[in-house]
């Protein structure tokens, strides 16, 4: 099991507020590298292509307001969940981290983990200025 942890960030809303725009899956494109090539979303989930990796579209696995959304891989290729962890520090302000849990095979694990450890803090950058 491949687990990937950002680091903890504040971000300026509430932990409502923060839970509402990420339940929105349009959002998860203003939390994208420049380094990705395609971004869908619809209700119930979103697609995107990172250069030189196939696309991947996650739908929602959990959710448990207004702390947690964990979305979910919908290839068997690349099974794995990224979810996102969110805990009020006062009525305008919040915290927030995104956790990544994947089974990779241990040559597709060591291909994978630095540019997955770049993303996942590149979303938890974008997430600190939402």
């Amino acid at each position: 099991m491949t687990k990937i942890e950002s680091k903890t960030v504040t971000v300026n809303k509430s932990d409502q507020e923060l839970y509402n725009k990420l339940n929105d899956f349009n959002s998860f494109g203003e939390l994208m590298p420049e380094s990705v090539t395609k971004f869908e979303a619809d209700n119930d989930s979103f697609i995107f292509g990172i250069k030189g990796m196939p696309e991947v579209r996650l739908i929602v696995d959990e959710r448990l307001e207004p702390r947690l959304i964990r979305l979910k891989s919908v290839s068997s290729k690349l099974d794995f969940s990224l979810t996102c962890h969110i805990k009020a520090v006062d009525d305008s302000t919040s915290k927030a981290f995104f956790n990544f849990q994947g089974n990779f095979n241990p040559m597709l694990k060591m291909m994978v983990e630095r540019p997955l450890k770049n993303f996942i803090e590149n979303l938890a950058d974008k997430l600190a200025s939402f």
